[in-house]
């Protein structure tokens, strides 16, 4: 019996150094945040029935909750079909508030051409760039949306970049220049992204990141918004911040009014004027108010922005008369980042509004990435 056990486990030894079957199954190789767990084919269209010359896939990759657990989001890689061969720049891209429900997703309205910021997008492909959009942890997937919870935002927005250079159709490789982009809750995911590409993702060849509307600070913009036109994102923030901290328990502070609310929020695709019209005040749809608590405080600030210095060159810019958002967030910012030794170009708006921001900086933050692609330094306008 020992003389058969020994001959057994030669015959395998030998297997095995041969890579003969016989041996043991080869242990796949752990799963890493941006690894590719499904895609297909879908479309890109940036209005109604508006074609236009690209691929475009739609894909489910790992990424990292903001407490650091693994998860799955899902996005969409674009890739313009322009007969060009060879490297091209790939853009991360960061949309701004959708709603919490999964219909609400980019990718579910890009074969229509109903995502809101499509014909922002459509300018980076005519630019012959490659776009990646993630829809953000549990948009789209399983799971309540993290609304304005900057972490798992950063995470999702640099594992799409990730899972786009990894998607073998899209004809990218690991060298491929990456810039990130978004304004509003994008600009927030898009500034999470830039200060978290060194410790996270640091493979990545990140060239810059053009970011606005910025809302950095959380509890100074709930304060600006209370009782003003953006109320009612006040209570999708609060949603969110629940969705990834349940330990918050949102519902204890509710009345039946905000539980209402809360419901159809989570069903339902919400403009900000729609959102706002729901309540004027945080005192109407909460017993108390819950973001003036320590542990939800604690909780906001983890989602601060300017503690760390992104290392490539920012482009950040705001509105003076942004109504959502206030400008002195937006200016605070790009001061933390400059003491910080941050290479930050500043542009502040003086008549823009917030949705002014958005669209008259589409063409600019392109043109100032577009020469980080090229290689032009920016050193910035600190001093």
């Amino acid at each position: 019996m020992r003389l058969r056990t020994l001959a057994v486990c030669a015959v395998t030894a030998l297997a095995v150094s041969l890579g003969l079957p016989g041996g043991p199954a080869a242990a796949e190789p752990p799963a890493r945040p941006g690894d590719l767990v499904s895609s297909s084919l879908t479309s890109f269209h940036p209005l109604p029935g508006r074609p236009t010359n690209t691929r475009a896939w739609h894909i489910t990759y790992r990424s990292t909750t903001a407490k650091g657990a693994p998860n799955v989001v899902s996005g969409t890689v674009i890739v313009p079909r322009d007969g060009h061969r060879g490297p091209r720049p790939l853009v991360t891209y960061a949309v701004g508030t959708v709603g919490m429900a999964d219909h609400c997703a980019p990718s579910a309205g890009f074969p229509y051409g109903t995502t809101l910021e499509g014909n922002l997008i459509q300018l980076l492909t005519l630019r012959g760039w490659a776009v990646a959009v993630t829809d953000y942890e549990g948009l789209g997937t399983p799971g309540e949306h993290t609304y304005t919870v900057g972490p798992a935002e950063g995470h999702a927005v640099l594992d799409a970049a990730r899972a786009a250079l990894r998607l073998p159709q899209a004809g990218l490789d690991p060298g491929t220049p990456v810039g990130i982009m978004g304004y509003s809750q994008g600009g927030q995911a898009g500034a999470w992204a830039a200060e978290l590409h060194d410790s996270y993702a640091p493979e990545l060849n990140l060239k810059g990141t053009a970011t606005g509307g910025v809302p950095a600070d959380l509890p100074a913009v709930a304060a600006y918004d209370d009782g003003g036109v953006g109320a009612g994102l006040i209570l999708m923030a609060a949603v969110g911040q629940n969705a990834a901290y349940p330990e918050l328990h949102l519902e204890r502070y509710l009345n039946q009014r905000g539980r209402d609310h809360v419901e159809f929020l989570k069903r339902h695709c919400v403009a900000v004027n729609t959102v706002a019209g729901l309540f004027r005040r945080i005192s109407e749809v909460t017993v108390r108010n819950p973001l003036d608590q320590p542990d939800w405080q604690r909780v906001l600030h983890l989602s601060d922005l300017g503690r760390h210095a992104p290392d490539r060159p920012v482009y950040l810019y705001h509105g003076v008369v942004d109504e959502l958002i206030p400008y002195t967030v937006g200016r605070a910012l790009r001061d933390h980042w400059c003491a910080k030794g941050a290479a930050v170009h500043w542009t502040s708006l003086p008549l823009a509004e917030h949705i002014a921001g958005a669209v008259t900086q589409a063409v600019p933050a392109g043109d100032w990435l577009a020469r980080r692609f090229a290689g032009e330094p920016e050193r910035g306008d600190c001093g």
